[in-house]
């Protein structure tokens, strides 16, 4: 019973981490990584393999959306850059230190919508995915995705 339970926890992780991983940002998938690799170790180590996977599970789902969260803040601090100084349809280009992921990203021409300037700004990672994503400028003058 308990090697079936210790085996569901691990086989959700799994589907967690890779059904959606279009749509995912890089805390679900951070989360959904160390939450397999928490568990896997918890059950190996533990001598009772189910608390030791829900724990490490627990643990590792929280450690891995820490460190998956702080990638995209990187990222999104970037985008709104680009938002704020890039001129309409000029490409730049910038690496995540921590990802070593490339991104380019280009700015389309602002608009005020509801009282607020938004902007579509379209990237393109390394490996070919194009994201549109749009931008929108608050009151203290930070960026907010829509």
């Amino acid at each position: 019973m308990r090697k079936h339970l210790v085996l569901i926890i691990l086989l959700s992780g799994l589907l967690l981490t890779s059904g959606c991983s279009t749509t995912m940002n890089g805390a679900q998938k951070g989360a959904g990584v160390g939450l397999l690799a928490g568990g896997l170790v918890g059950a190996l180590v533990s001598p009772n393999k189910l608390v030791g996977a829900a724990i490490g599970a627990g643990a590792g789902a929280v450690l891995g959306y820490m460190v998956g969260n702080e990638f995209d803040k990187y990222d999104q601090a970037q985008i709104s850059q680009v938002a704020e100084t890039v001129p309409s349809g000029k490409t730049v280009n910038w690496t995540n230190p921590d990802t070593n992921k490339v991104y380019e990203a280009t700015p389309d021409r602002p608009r005020k919508k509801s009282g607020r300037i938004q902007r579509e700004v379209i990237i393109v990672a390394e490996d070919g995915t194009k994201i549109r994503a749009k931008v929108r400028r608050n009151s203290d003058g930070t960026w907010d995705m829509i």
